[in-house]
């Protein structure tokens, strides 16, 4: 027999809150089961599977309309598929890091700048932001992919 699970049971066993579980459900990427005669929903197993299969997914930058897609893959180009979308989310994942290079070069500069003149004058970050030398749009343009 199989073991069936509350709905706060099932967010336990996954390791979740419940109101995770309910977001999942009207997200679309979990079934809500038909409520018995008993009133309590019941959960199995495999949701207690498919809601972590959801959070590794988020975990790797997946959002909840890539999750449904991937759940509902099936089949010879299965892995064709899952390979683009997750070449996608690297590319991504690629271009963040770059523009956070770039925002913590651009921060080191203005750190040093404002160490070196520490007792000169107006601060030399608050000068750098205000006379616009410092672009953060900049920043993240020079490092996004053509």
């Amino acid at each position: 027999m199989k073991s069936r699970l509350t709905i706060g049971k099932l967010a336990e066993a996954a390791g979740v809150g419940v109101e995770t579980v309910r977001f999942y459900q009207r997200s679309g990427v979990l079934t809500e089961p038909e409520r018995p005669a008993s009133g309590y929903r019941e959960y199995s197993q495999a949701d207690v599977h498919r809601i972590r299969f959801i959070k590794r997914a988020q975990t790797l930058g997946f959002n909840l309309d890539d999750i449904a897609g991937l759940l509902k893959l099936d089949g010879p180009q299965t892995c064709s598929l899952t390979h683009d979308l997750a070449l996608s989310k690297l590319h991504l994942v690629e271009d963040k890091i770059a523009a956070l290079a770039s925002i913590q070069d651009a921060l080191k500069q203005m750190v040093r700048q404002c160490e070196l003149k520490h007792k000169r004058g107006t601060c030399p970050i608050i000068h750098a932001l205000i006379e616009g030398q410092v672009n953060p749009r900049l920043i993240v343009r020079k490092t996004a992919r053509a």
